[in-house]
């Protein structure tokens, strides 16, 4: 599942971008591109950050931005951001955000088998890892086929 949403075109690198809104820009762009989302639901979770919800901060510098899919969400997607260096999440230095996934869901069951491809690989020390020194969308791709290939 992971393999059919990440792929080049959705696996995103940035480097000194203008903090957490500029993030959310720019990891938004492949799922507003290809008709996922409408910019209803780009603006929604930017307003959610910006309203306290540091709750998408998900620990080791990565973050999973969302919302509500009455919000905006066409069909399910997932993209993702690499930035360096890190971003202060709501500019709170207690959230520094270096890795940012944005999920897409049509409603609350059919993105679960996603999210559990995403959880396994995030819960893998050594996955997590490389993902995280990941330096080009190739060597994240080579991490994510990795959870695809042992499903």
């Amino acid at each position: 599942m992971l393999n059919d949403y990440l792929t080049e075109e959705t696996v995103l690198f940035a480097e000194n971008i203008d903090g957490w809104r500029a993030a959310i820009d720019l990891v938004t762009e492949p799922l507003l591109a290809s008709g996922s989302i409408t910019p209803d639901y780009k603006q929604a979770m930017i307003d959610s950050i910006a309203g306290g919800g540091v709750y998408i901060d998900l620990g080791f510098g990565i973050a999973l931005a969302h919302s509500r899919p009455e919000n905006g969400v066409v069909r399910t997607g997932l993209s993702s951001l690499r930035v360096t260096p890190a971003v202060l999440l709501n500019d709170d230095p207690a959230h520094p955000i270096d890795l940012f996934f944005c999920l897409a869901a049509t409603d609350a069951t059919g993105h679960l088998d996603t999210m559990r491809e995403l959880a396994t690989l995030l819960t893998d020390d050594d996955k997590r890892g490389r993902l995280l020194a990941a330096t080009t969308s190739a060597d994240a791709l080579a991490v994510i086929q990795e959870i695809g290939d042992s499903e």
